[in-house]
């Protein structure tokens, strides 16, 4: 009896023990993907690090502790880290994608050292593509040039009579036409234009054409067909994903590239992400106003973007005071007070944000008060200022008290800063260029870098954004250094602080929890790069909803 007893406790106890392992077994989640062994730097609230994420479904689905993840995940798949450093994908707040797919086509005279290298360029260019019947441009900038000079177009009338040219400037708010391209652009000496400026010597056009001017050449410039359409947008994406995005906020798009880039989505050749803000046309605007917003996985059009003013290199930045190196000069609002209110009503009324590009103090001051005179007080809004340059200090409280977003370009600073004092003035300048300022009033800093006009690479704007110097570390201290910021902000600017600016930071910006699984690897600590040179690293690979996009 007593054996009897004896065994059938031990018939139990292995019975138990069956159970809590099969029991144990069955309590493991299917999951996709574990990522481990490495430094995860999640970008939640707290900033925490972890050492493991679980995927599935292109979501996340746990972070935590490695042996954590083991215990409650069986996954199909698995990457080891090898000890290699874990961020959220970048999201770039303010680029224009489609346009940089469409310069990849293009004569590229970014960091050309003279109008005639620019020149050469140009002809090497048409030398392998001679049955172009437009050439066209971007990049140059006189101001990095030994004269400062902007040019005119001699030379190209004397190599090209036949071909219309038309060459952008880096910034894209003035280009050089050839007399071909004015002549079928009816631009002449007579001209009258608001908002710009068709620039004369000896009482004809030279070809320089500034802001609004220029719409009299690009709207005869023959549209891109669907084919250049689409190979611009996936040779764009393929860059974009080398630099470690995986979001793009283009600022300012058609209608047509829109439905476009919906179409390519969704039949997943399009994998980025995109939020997409509406050009101001009226077919575009009229459409979604009409129409209501787009929100997929990867498509968000939920803003219009205006244009209250010009470039500062160009000089076409609305400031307050004359500039200093030019008199009389104030240059100019591309449109009326009386426009961006009627503007401001429709957006608020509809419920679009409204993102408009200010340069110069004045441009800034009048928006901003619009702004203020729609929203009333504190809000959730997030109507936002495209590049905020040069503030009158005196205007930064409308930030703080409308809610109002500063989406900046750190690049900018570094590579103005040989030039744009001279433009605005000492007297004027406390306000330009900020960073750490702007945290004094505002919560969130989104960051972008306007690409094509500057690199597309997060990176950069972060090296840019604390060290406030160039490639070649210059100047010694920084320009305005009081205005760097920490490498952690740097890091949120182009992770969930542009989130946030894009109404997105509940689904991005951040590993966490039931986000996408959008991450990106380094091989070393991008945030232990402070004085070094950050700008050189590139992620080795790039992830998109649980997927490998890129691969060094």
């Amino acid at each position: 009896m007593e054996n009897k007893r004896k065994s059938v406790v031990i018939w139990l106890t292995i019975v138990t023990i069956v159970s809590f392992f099969l029991s144990s077994c069955h309590t493991k989640t299917n999951a996709d993907l574990l990522v481990f062994n490495g430094t995860i730097y999640t970008v939640d609230s707290s900033f925490s690090i972890a050492e493991a994420i679980v995927v599935n479904n292109r979501k996340i689905i746990f972070v935590g502790k490695k042996e954590d993840a083991i215990k409650k995940f069986v996954c199909t798949d698995s990457l080891n880290l090898n000890g290699k450093y874990v961020y959220p994908a970048f999201i770039d707040a303010h680029g224009h994608f489609y346009g940089f797919g469409l310069e990849l086509n293009k004569v590229n005279l970014i960091n050309c050292k003279s109008w005639d290298e620019a020149i050469q360029i140009t002809k090497n260019f048409v030398v392998h593509h001679p049955n172009i019947n437009w050439i066209q441009g971007r990049g140059w900038d006189q101001n990095i040039w030994a004269d400062k000079k902007f040019p005119d177009n001699k030379k190209l009338n004397e190599l090209f009579p036949n071909t219309p040219v038309f060459l952008r400037r880096v910034d894209g708010h003035a280009g050089i036409a050839n007399d071909k391209a004015l002549a079928l652009a009816n631009i002449t000496s007579l001209t009258k234009i608001a908002g710009g400026e068709i620039i004369i010597a000896n009482g004809k056009p030279t070809g320089l054409l500034i802001d609004n001017a220029m719409n009299f050449v690009e709207k005869i410039i023959p549209t891109p067909n669907k084919k250049q359409i689409v190979t611009a947008l996936l040779d764009a994406q393929e860059k974009c994903f080398e630099a470690g995005l995986t979001t793009v906020a283009d600022a300012g798009l058609p209608l047509n590239i829109i439905q476009q880039m919906d179409t390519l989505q969704k039949n997943n050749l399009l994998k980025m992400r995109i939020y997409a803000m509406v050009a101001d046309d009226s077919i575009s605007k009229n459409y979604f106003f009409q129409h209501g917003k787009i929100k997929t996985d990867k498509l968000n059009v939920c803003s219009m973007k205006y244009y209250a003013d010009g470039a500062l290199g160009s000089r076409g930045a609305c400031l307050k005071h004359e500039y200093a190196d030019r008199k009389n000069h104030f240059g100019f609002l591309l449109n009326t007070k009386k426009y961006f209110e009627e503007q401001a009503k429709i957006c608020y009324e509809k419920g679009f944000q409204m993102n408009v590009h200010c340069i110069g103090d004045s441009a800034n001051a009048v928006i901003l008060k619009i702004m203020a005179n729609k929203l009333k007080s504190k809000n959730n809004l997030r109507w936002r200022i495209e590049h905020a340059q040069i503030i009158d200090t005196i205007d930064l409280h409308y930030f703080a008290d409308f809610s109002i977003l500063p989406s900046i370009q750190p690049t900018f600073a570094t590579s103005d800063m040989d030039w744009a004092e001279t433009r605005v003035g000492k007297k004027y300048f406390a306000g330009g260029y900020l960073l750490k300022s702007f945290l004094k009033y505002c919560s969130q800093l989104p960051f972008g870098s306007d690409f094509p006009i500057e690199s597309y690479y997060p990176v950069e704007g972060m090296f840019a954004a604390t060290e406030r110097k160039n490639h070649l570390h210059l100047p010694e201290n920084g320009f305005k250094p009081e205005e760097a910021i920490g490498i952690i902000d740097a890091l949120k600017g182009y992770t969930i602080w542009a989130a946030y600016a894009c109404k997105e930071e509940n689904e991005k910006g951040s590993l966490e929890k039931n986000k996408n699984a959008d991450f990106i690897i380094f091989d070393s600590d991008i945030l232990k790069n402070k004085n070094s040179d950050l700008f050189l690293e590139k992620p080795e690979q790039t992830w998109l909803a649980g997927e490998r996009v890129f691969k060094k």
